[in-house]
């Protein structure tokens, strides 16, 4: 009895192991074509979101560059260029998917080296934005050295087989840093300017500029590192989808984007100067004695009161200048130092204050947010909402319920 027992226990645990290793085989088996579908899954939505990445550049590039707008017509065919070989960097993927090879050779450092100048361009694109007329100078040619080192070094590493990776990604950072920061540098001097001569500063700063060049310079510097350190599809998946996020975000800011400086080109080349000197010699030299100064300053709120020339959304020192007969120049000096404000401020100043006698008039009835927006001289909601708040200390509909209680 104690015999057969034995036999049959040990027939017990020979089936419960065999069970078990089929059990534990299938599960590796199950985890393995998980992971593999897993994989196939990743791979599929990464060549998806790099076609979607090329297609819209290309589409972006090609937008820019036909400038349907009409609007900052040589810094838009810069910035299209720079997008159109940034599109560039997700070709050869798409080649290798459809093509299934590499660039290769000459094509490959030929490439690369148009590649390497998409900061330079985009720099020269944020030049233009900040100044149509810019004019490029003898001094501009120190930034091809950069480019002319880095074709150099590419030549060696591709046809000369010389392990120099680690020199062409110095290089790359050196020179996206130098010009991503001088992009940076440029869009906040050009903030600081647009108050001086424009009423609808918001509209005109590039403030979604220097997001771009934020968001840009984040990213190149994690997939710079990223690239040295590891690779790894997942996140490569992440890089790319947030790629795909800020190429959106650069589209719906170009389509809606507006003439930086004034049409006419007396008004621009007025403001150009000013701009121009103040950045170059900002001059405390006063340009009217004291008695000038009040003449031309009741002059001037005259005008305003009277013309209501603030009611014209597109009012800028040049045009308003001409009105008093007066110099840009002469004009930023009399807002300066006979109200203590600049242009922007003076301007808008006005402004709230008639859309103040507006949101509690009888008008308030016909008239939406927006509209009173519009007849106050704002030229967009967002910029009347943010003056208000910043000038009154509340927005447009708390004003109305704190008078509507009285």
């Amino acid at each position: 009895m104690t015999r057969c027992y034995n036999h049959y226990a040990i027939f017990i645990n020979i089936t419960l192991t065999n069970s078990t290793m089929h059990s534990e085989s299938a599960l590796k088996s199950t985890e393995k074509h998980t992971k593999q579908f897993f994989f196939r899954y990743v791979t599929m939505l990464l060549q998806l979101l790099q076609l979607f990445i090329f297609c819209f550049l290309l589409l972006l590039s090609f937008i820019l560059l036909s400038n349907p707008m009409q609007v900052n017509k040589k810094a838009n065919f810069w910035f299209g260029v720079t997008l159109f070989i940034w599109s560039s960097f997700w070709a050869d993927e798409i080649l290798l998917l459809i093509f299934s090879s590499h660039l290769t050779g000459v094509l490959r450092i030929f490439t690369s080296f148009i590649q390497f100048l998409a900061p330079l361009f985009f720099y020269i694109s944020i030049l233009f934005f900040t100044n149509p007329h810019y004019t490029f100078k003898k001094r501009d040619l120190s930034y091809i050295a950069l480019p002319l080192l880095y074709l150099i070094t590419i030549i060696l590493d591709v046809q000369l087989e010389q392990d120099l990776n680690a020199l062409l990604i110095g290089l790359i950072i050196v020179h996206l840093l130098l010009h991503i920061s001088q992009s940076y540098v440029k869009l906040q001097q050009h903030q600081k300017q647009t108050i001086a001569f424009s009423s609808s500063a918001p509209e005109v700063n590039l403030k979604w500029l220097e997001y771009i060049i934020i968001v840009i310079l984040c990213l190149c510097i994690v997939l710079i590192f990223f690239n040295i350190i590891y690779y790894k599809l997942p996140l490569n998946l992440f890089m790319n989808g947030v790629m795909l996020l800020s190429i959106l975000f650069i589209t719906y800011n170009v389509l809606k984007q507006q003439e930086i400086f004034p049409i006419k080109e007396r008004h621009r080349l007025a403001i150009i100067s000013l701009n121009d000197s103040n950045q170059t010699s900002p001059s405390k030299r006063a340009l009217f004695n004291d008695q000038e100064l009040v003449v031309h300053k009741n002059s001037l709120s005259t005008l305003m009161k009277e013309e209501a020339l603030y009611l014209d959304c597109t009012l800028n020192l040049a045009s308003l200048a001409e009105q008093m007969h007066l110099s840009s120049h002469q004009l930023s000096y009399v807002i300066n130092n006979g109200f203590n404000e600049n242009f922007f401020q003076f301007v808008n100043r006005y402004r709230v204050k008639k859309a103040k006698e507006l949101l509690v008039g009888k008008k308030r009835e016909k008239l939406s947010i927006l509209g009173i927006a519009f007849e106050a001289g704002f030229s967009s909601k967002t910029s009347f909402n943010t003056i208000f708040k910043k000038m009154a200390g509340c927005t447009p509909s708390e004003f109305v319920k704190q008078h509507s209680n009285l």
